[in-house]
C-alpha cells in the first residue's frame, strides 16, 4: 500500500527560509546544538535568561521520583511581576501589552503600565475577599481583558486559577468548581457571540443550584459587565466587578512564591467520566513558555503585533495569549467574537486595523476561510503579515499551502505546532529561519526536547513508518499531575511505556526522519486488520481541488471490522448543483482516495454535508460523526458552537 503522507509530502513544495528572514531570525542552529551537549544546562540557561528569579535556582531538574518531576524548586519567582512589572521597571510601560477587539467593534487598548495597575487593582480585590496563596478560583468569562486581569492577578497572590471556557454547561461548571474547590467564581453577564450577547451568569447560578443543598464550596461571585443583559443577583454572594475594582489599592507589591507553587488547573474535555485537573506550576511552566513563544514566532517584541486566536479557556489561551506573550514584553491583540461576525471578513479586517504580523490559529479555521473563497481575504491588507503558525490538530498540506500563499502572500513561515494541555507549551514545531519547511509536517522537536515515535512494543520505528508519539525525557512545562489523584496521572499517561509520556496521539516519521502527526490513536481505525489514520485519509480528501474540508469516522462494519466513512464540504466556488452531482463526485472522491494512499483506504461510504459539527474551539467532534455513520441516537451535543448542525448534516444526508 502507498502512504498517502510520503505521497502528499513529495508532491508539495518545501521553503527555504529567505536570506532576509534567516539573517534577522531569533533562532539559530545553536539551539539544537547547546539543548544536546546538556539537556537540563540548556533549560537553566534559558530561565535564567529569559525570566527574573528573585530568588536563583541552584537546582534545575529533580527526576528522582519519576513521573513526578520538579524543576528549578529552589528558586523563587512571581509570574506576573514577570509578565507585567518588570516590563515597566525596564521602561516599557508605554509598550501596548493588549489591544482588545470586541465583537460589536468597540475597542479597548492597555499599556504595560496600565495593565501592571489593573492586575494590582484585581490583586487586592482578591485579597479583600479572603482569597489567598493555594486558593482555588475559577474564571468563566468571555474574551475580555478581564479575563487576563484574573488570570494574572490570581497568579499574582500565589493562588490557583481554573478557567473554564464559556461554551461549557452548568452541569461541566459544576464539576470543575467542586473538584478544584474553588472558593470564588469570576463570571460576566454575558458576552458577544454571533451578534447577540450570550449570558453566562446564569449558567454559574444554575451550577451553584446543583444539589440545592449548599454544599458548593464557592463564596463569591465576581461579575464583570459586559453585556448588559439582565442577571439574577444574590446579594449575600455576588458582587460587581467594576465596584469591587473601583474602591481596590492601585498598589500591590508582588510576593516571590517557590517556583514549583502551582499556577493552574485546566480540565479536559474528555466526552465521558469525571473531568482530567491538569496541573501545571510556576517556573518550569513560564519558563517553556517564553522560550517557545519567542523562538517560534520569531518574536521581535519591539516591532512585532501578535495574535493568538485562541480562547484563553483552552490551554493556546493559557500559555500563547497570556503568559508567553506577556512574559516577553509582546504587543498582541484579542478578539471576543466568532471568526465570521459580524461578517466573515472580520479576522483579515482587524489583521489590517492593528497591523497584525504574526498570526497563530487554528486549521478548522483555515479550512472555513479556504470553503468561503480568497475574495475575502484578497479585500484587506494583509502584508503586515510575516509569520503565520498553525494549532489544534494536524493541518493538512493543502491548507498549509492556502494558508502561506493566500494569508501569507506566499512569502511568509508557516510554523505547524504540535503540543498538548499535559504538555504545557509546544514540543513539535519547525524553527523559522533555520527549518527547511514542509507544508502539513510538525517536523521536529524543539531544542532541549526529547521526542519518539515508537510502535506498540515500545520500540522506535524507523524512516517511513508510523507509530505512537512519545516524551522519553522529562521536560519544563511538563503537567505535574492529575489534580488530586496522583494514580489516575501514572496510569493514563506513563503506563503505556514506563519511564515515557505517552497521551494518546499517533505519528509517523517520514523518509528524512520529519514528524507528520496522524491525530489521536483513538482516531485510528482498523480496517482488516490495516491501522489507517483518520487525518491521512482527511489529508487526501482536502488535496482533491473541489474539497474544503472533510472530516472521516470509522464505523463498525461486519465484514471489515470497521469501514471508512466520510463527510465531506466542497468549496463555494466548486459546488455546482450538487443535487446532481453528489453520487458522482462521491464517486469521485473515493478513487481518489484510492489512488493516493491505496484501496484499502477507500471510503466505503462518502457525505456532502455543508457543515461539520464542531466546538467553540473548532475541534471537529468525530464522536457525533461516527453516531451518525452507525446508526446511533446522537449522543451530547451542549459543546458544540452550533447545537443544531447535526440537525443539518442528518438532513442533508436524509436528502
Amino acid at each position: 500500500m502507498t502512504n498517502g503522507i510520503d505521497n502528499l509530502l513529495h508532491e508539495t513544495r518545501r521553503f527555504e527560509p529567505s536570506a532576509d528572514f534567516r539573517a534577522g531570525a531569533v533562532a539559530s542552529e545553536e539551539l539544537y546544538e547547546e539543548a544536546a551537549a546538556d539537556r537540563p544546562a540548556f533549560w537553566g540557561k534559558q530561565s535564567a535568561e529569559l525570566l527574573h528569579w528573585n530568588t536563583p535556582f541552584t537546582k534545575t531538574l529533580d527526576w528522582s521520583n519519576a513521573p513526578f518531576a520538579t524543576w528549578f524548586e529552589d528558586g523563587e519567582l512571581n509570574v506576573a511581576y514577570n509578565c507585567l512589572d518588570r516590563h515597566v521597571e525596564a521602561g516599557n510601560g508605554d509598550r501596548i501589552a493588549l489591544n482588545w477587539e470586541g465583537e460589536p467593534g468597540d475597542s479597548r487598548t492597555f499599556t504595560y503600565a496600565e495593565l501592571t495597575t489593573e492586575v494590582k487593582k484585581a490583586a487586592n480585590t482578591l485579597l479583600d475577599l479572603g482569597i489567598g496563596k493555594g486558593d482555588r478560583v475559577a474564571i468563566y468569562l468571555p474574551m475580555i481583558p478581564e479575563a487576563i486581569i484574573s488570570m494574572l492577578a490570581v497568579a499574582r497572590i500565589g493562588a490557583v486559577h481554573s478557567v473554564v471556557f464559556g461554551g461549557f454547561s452548568a452541569e461541566s461548571l459544576r464539576a470543575r468548581i467542586d473538584d478544584a474547590a474553588a472558593r470564588l467564581v469570576i463570571t460576566a453577564d454575558g458576552g458577544w457571540r454571533k451578534g447577540k450577547v450570550s449570558a453566562l451568569k446564569p449558567a454559574v447560578d444554575a451550577a451553584l443550584a446543583i444539589d440545592g443543598d449548599g454544599s458548593s464550596t464557592v463564596e463569591h461571585v465576581l461579575v464583570v459587565q459586559r453585556g448588559n443583559n439582565d442577571v439574577e443577583w444574590f446579594e449575600d454572594r455576588d458582587l460587581w466587578w467594576h465596584d469591587e475594582i473601583g474602591r481596590a489599592e492601585a498598589e500591590h507589591v508582588a510576593q516571590p512564591f517557590p517556583a514549583e507553587t502551582p499556577l493552574f488547573i485546566l480540565y479536559t474535555s474528555g466526552t465521558t467520566g469525571k473531568p482530567k485537573g491538569i496541573l501545571h506550576t510556576s517556573g518550569g511552566y513560564l519558563t517553556q513558555a517564553a522560550f517557545t513563544h519567542r523562538n517560534v514566532f520569531d518574536l521581535h517584541p519591539e516591532t512585532d503585533v501578535y495574535w493568538s486566536t485562541a480562547d484563553v479557556g483552552w490551554i493556546t489561551g493559557h500559555t500563547y495569549v497570556v503568559y508567553g506573550p506577556l512574559a516577553n514584553g509582546a504587543t498582541q491583540v484579542i478578539y471576543e467574537g466568532t471568526p465570521d461576525a459580524p461578517h466573515p471578513g472580520r479576522w483579515w479586517e482587524i489583521i489590517q486595523k492593528y497591523k497584525v504580523s504574526i498570526l497563530y490559529a487554528a486549521p478548522t479555521a483555515i479550512r472555513t476561510f479556504m470553503k468561503l473563497g480568497r475574495q475575502i481575504p484578497d479585500a484587506f491588507d494583509l502584508t503586515s503579515l510575516r509569520l503565520l503558525g498553525s494549532v489544534g490538530e494536524p493541518i493538512n498540506p493543502e491548507a498549509w499551502i492556502w494558508y502561506r500563499d493566500v494569508i501569507g502572500a506566499g512569502k511568509t513561515p508557516v510554523v505547524d505546532t504540535w503540543w498538548q494541555t499535559e504538555t504545557g507549551a509546544i514540543m513539535v514545531s519547525a524553527l523559522p529561519g533555520v527549518t527547511t519547511l514542509k507544508p502539513g509536517s510538525a517536523q521536529v522537536p524543539l531544542p532541549g526536547l526529547h521526542i519518539e515515535v515508537l510502535d506498540d512494543a515500545g520500540t522506535p520505528v524507523g524512516k517511513n513508518a508510523g507509530g505512537l508519539l512519545v516524551v522519553s525525557e522529562p521536560w519544563p512545562s511538563m503537567l505535574r499531575g492529575i489534580w488530586g489523584d496522583p494514580d489516575r496521572y501514572v496510569e493514563t499517561y506513563w503506563s503505556t511505556f514506563p519511564g515515557k509520556y505517552f497521551a494518546g496521539d499517533g505519528a509517523r516519521l517520514d523518509r528524512d526522519g520529519d514528524i507528520w502527526l496522524l491525530g489521536r490513536v483513538d482516531d485510528v481505525m482498523n480496517v482488516s486488520g490495516h491501522r489507517l489514520s483518520t487525518a491521512e485519509i482527511e489529508s487526501s480528501l482536502v488535496s482533491h481541488p473541489r474539497v474544503a474540508e472533510a472530516a472521516v469516522v470509522g464505523a463498525a462494519d461486519e465484514t471489515t471490522g470497521q469501514a471508512v466513512v466520510a463527510f465531506v464540504i466542497v468549496r463555494v466556488e466548486q459546488a455546482g448543483d450538487l443535487r446532481q452531482e453528489a453520487d458522482a463526485l462521491a464517486a469521485e472522491l473515493r478513487a481518489h482516495v484510492s489512488s493516493q494512499i491505496g484501496a484499502i483506504a477507500r471510503p466505503k461510504q462518502v457525505f456532502i454535508v455543508a457543515e461539520l459539527p464542531k466546538t467553540r474551539s473548532g475541534k471537529i467532534m468525530r464522536r457525533l460523526l461516527r453516531d451518525l455513520a452507525e446508526g446511533r441516537e446522537i449522543g451530547d451535543t451542549t459543546t458544540l458552537a452550533d447545537t443544531q448542525v447535526m440537525n443539518i448534516i442528518s438532513t442533508n444526508i436524509a436528502g
